[in-house]
């Protein structure tokens, strides 16, 4: 390549900056460019600045718009000289990156600059292009960038070696655009610009310009300007409008195309037309319909279906291939194959059954729980005997707020299976399980499909949260729905309304959670394996609190553990003042309430660690929700032990004789049917057997006894309370109080026997609550006493009774 360079040692570094500004002629060229300058000299050391998209070319002449930082500077030095000359260069690599030197390509175009102008940050400038220049030297290393350079001359037809050559490439130029100009009627506007400047017969401006014409990459336009020798650069440019007319071809063919199809509804989707027939050209797009079929065909090769299930979508593949696109049914039928096609036919994970496993992850999530983490354990044993779990239903049964979601998803995690949750709290519509027929509009599956395409495998942990609060309604009974589902007989052939294909279920390990038992249908409670979880006592929630709560806390409020330290005796008197339930769900907002008071402290500029105890607690939470529990007594007052969908409670029965005038009976507090049923049995067998039991024979002969449950905005229901009503009317009737800090609780009958109840575990907790240590129980629950942790256990006294004689000497002094 014949391209003229100076060495860098053909400059004295002696040379000042001042002597290169001197105008010296330049090499004599016959260019066009002699024209353009009208005897002017082109200096040595020009200031330089970049153009980012491409290069500047000499024949070009266009505004050029750049940032006023760094370049600014540059632009009003150029400004002050004699003559506004400038050196524009192409700048490698991305324009946001600093501009160094060596990130400037050498050859560029030394333009003149008109009418310069600044504002808002942005600065303008039209540039004129004179002549190309090579890079020599650079005179300084940051903005305003100055540098040393040399001229090539530029050749027309008479300065090259091959005349005849060379016109023939300015003619295939020249036809060149003359094929373009139709094509794109912005060219013509350029073209007539570029012969207001240059003649066509100039060969090296003619082939610059047609360079700057075309659409090419900056990387090939630079080649091109770093071509010096004209013919080599002309047969350049020549493949490059050879492309670029390709090119403008197929986009008016597109065009052309797309213009065809079009009708006025159609036209305001224009644009994603054109773009499907661009792609259609580059053979990367499909209609819909073959990229549907294509698609759907490509998923079934990864799945293992059953043999209806694969006729099945043979079918619908073939009704889907002849319908029209815009058809309703064409939807219905890709709806229909999405799904079949979306579900994890015959994909499972590996169950991971390593009890040491389980047993950290269950210790990691959950604090206290112990029995319930045994019956988890037992139940991942028998299915590493097996070899896999299934067949089982699993339902966690307790008060709000201990753990029954979460216990569900850290059984997932030990398990290593997918995890899905949804609710059945309010669902009235059996569809919402078995789903909708297709012939519905908006048809689609029901949750438990949905549940199994989400999971993306075939035997996830589906867990269906709140199942004691299905309803019912004229749509049909939801839970009568689940009874194929958690059924382990009929669920590994499960029909979906909207599939209509069986699918196997008994894969799938469901867990279910409820408050209580009593809505749940007999049916469906039968096909479920309960695990009670019946809550924690404040020992527990201590330690749930440090080592879950509150960090929990401090990381969803933005405080760091250096800035809130909240002291053990502070989290048990919250535990004690201010959320007594059975769960830890109230004891976690109270934490949060504290965390955000803290942060609020912190944002105000607070330095240093916010430290919580028990004299600033109040600060903090306010006075505390609930005061000590202080038992009532007295003469006909005896302390209870009740269950509630919330947990344990003990709960103070008063009797009290209003007067003596006629005999009578009165119950308040809210008491559902059976207890007061259990109130008239108590009221009955202790009037028939007062004698017997030491009491004044006629007391009840003429007295009118009110009986009471405080709190009795709260609603109470159950037998359990038989004996401690039957207690109360004995102590009023003996006027005899109860000295001693005692509980009870049991059903009594009309013979006087005392028979079993349930929730033994959270009456205990409730008596541990409450500071009451000795307890009476039915002797039919000693077993279920027994079976209690040790820490729930420790400092009970217990006392068992079979008949409610069993119960005075425990109660009442013996009188001769």
């Amino acid at each position: 390549m014949a391209r003229s360079k100076a060495k860098k040692d053909d400059i004295p570094e002696s040379e000042s900056e001042e002597q290169l500004l001197e105008e010296k002629p330049a090499k004599k060229s016959r260019s066009k460019s002699s024209l353009i300058l009208k005897g002017k000299v082109l200096p040595k050391m020009l200031h330089i600045l970049p153009v980012f998209e491409r290069p500047f070319f000499p024949a070009q002449a266009f505004p050029i718009l750049m940032n006023e930082e760094p370049w600014l500077e540059t632009v009003e030095e150029i400004g002050r000289a004699d003559e506004h000359y400038a050196g524009l260069l192409l700048v490698r690599g991305d324009p946001e990156e600093p501009l160094l030197p060596k990130n400037f390509y050498a050859v560029g175009s030394i333009v003149e600059l008109h009418h310069p102008g600044h504002s808002s940050g942005k600065m303008q400038f039209i540039a004129e292009g004179i002549q190309r220049f090579t890079i020599v030297r650079w005179l300084s290393a940051s903005p305003p960038y100055r540098a040393i350079v040399e001229y090539a001359p530029e050749v027309n037809g008479g300065g090259s070696s091959q005349p005849d050559e060379v016109k023939a490439y300015a003619m295939a130029i020249i036809n060149a655009l003359k094929d373009l100009l139709p094509l794109n009627p912005l060219y013509s506007e350029e073209l007539k610009y570029f012969l207001n400047r240059f003649s066509p017969n100039d060969p090296s401006p003619l082939t610059d310009f047609a360079a700057a014409l075309t659409s090419a990459s900056k990387e090939e336009l630079q080649s091109v300007l770093e071509l010096f020798p004209i013919i080599e650069r002309m047969q350049k440019v020549l493949v490059l409008l050879k492309n670029e007319i390709e090119v403008a071809k197929l986009q008016t063919q597109i065009r052309k195309k797309v213009e065809e199809k079009m009708t006025d509804q159609q036209r305001k989707f224009f644009l994603r037309e054109q773009l499907k027939e661009i792609q259609q050209e580059l053979g990367i797009a499909k209609d819909d319909r073959t990229a549907e079929i294509d698609r759907f065909s490509e998923r079934i090769k990864l799945l293992t279906l059953p043999d209806e299930a694969k006729n099945r979508f043979d079918e619908e593949m073939d009704k889907l291939a002849i319908l029209e696109t815009g058809s309703p049914e064409y939807s219905v039928t890709r709806n229909y194959l999405d799904w079949v096609t979306n579900l994890p036919w015959g994909i499972t994970s590996k169950d991971r059954l390593e009890l040491t496993h389980a047993r950290r992850v269950l210790d990691k999530d959950h604090d206290g729980l112990d029995d319930v983490k045994e019956r988890i354990l037992e139940f991942l044993a028998v299915g590493k005997l097996k070899g896999e779990i299934s067949g089982s239903i699993l339902l966690l049964v307790g008060p709000p707020g201990v753990g029954k979601t979460s216990i569900g998803r850290s059984i997932a995690a030990a398990l290593e299976r997918k995890f899905y949750r949804f609710s059945l709290g309010g669902m009235r519509d059996e569809a919402e399980i078995k789903g909708h027929r297709r012939t519905y509009i908006g048809a689609m599956p029901g949750k438990i499909i949905q549940a199994i395409k989400d999971a993306k495998t075939q035997n996830p942990v589906i867990m269906l949260d709140e199942i004691d609060k299905i309803g019912a309604s004229y749509q049909g009974d939801p839970a009568s729905a689940l009874l194929e589902v958690l059924d382990p007989e009929q669920n590994n052939s499960f029909l979906d309304h909207y599939l209509d294909l069986r699918f196997d279920l008994s894969k799938t390990l469901f867990i279910c959670t409820a408050n209580q038992l009593d809505t749940i249908p007999g049916p469906l409670l039968d096909r479920m394996e309960v695990i009670r979880l019946s809550g924690y006592i404040a020992a527990e929630k201590l330690l749930i609190a440090k080592n879950h709560l509150v960090p929990r806390q401090l990381e969803r409020n933005g405080v760091r553990p250096s800035q809130l330290k909240i002291s053990d005796v502070a989290i048990t008197q919250i535990i004690d003042g201010y959320a007594r339930e059975a769960g830890v769900r109230n004891l976690e907002k109270q934490l949060g309430k504290i965390s955000r008071k803290a942060a609020r402290k912190v944002v105000d500029g607070f330095k240093g660690c916010i430290r919580i105890g028990p004299r600033n607690l109040s600060d903090f939470l306010g006075k505390p929700t609930f005061a000590k529990d202080k038992n009532l007594s007295g003469i006909g007052v005896v302390t209870g032990l009740a269950w509630t969908s919330m947990g344990g409670a003990t709960l103070s029965i008063e009797a009290s004789l209003i007067h003596t005038k006629n005999r009578g009976f009165k119950l308040t507090g809210q008491m559902g049917d059976v207890m007061k049923e259990s109130a008239d049995i108590a009221y009955s067998f202790i009037a028939a057997n007062l004698k017997q039991f030491q009491g004044s024979e006629d007391f009840f002969d003429n007295a009118f006894v009110h009986l009471h449950i405080p709190e009795g905005a709260t609603p109470k229901d159950g037998p359990s309370a038989g004996i401690t009503m039957a207690v109360a009317l004995l102590s009023l009737a003996r006027r005899e109080r109860i000295t001693k800090a005692v509980a009870m609780t049991g059903e009594l009958t009309l013979t006087g026997h005392i028979f079993p109840i349930g929730g033994v575990r959270e009456k205990v907790i409730a008596a541990r609550r409450s500071g009451v240590f000795e307890l009476i129980f039915p002797n039919a629950n000693r077993g279920d006493f027994e079976e209690l942790p040790e820490h729930i256990r420790e400092n009970i006294t217990p006392h068992f009774v079979k008949h409610f004689r069993d119960v005075l000497p425990l109660l009442f002094r013996h009188r001769d």
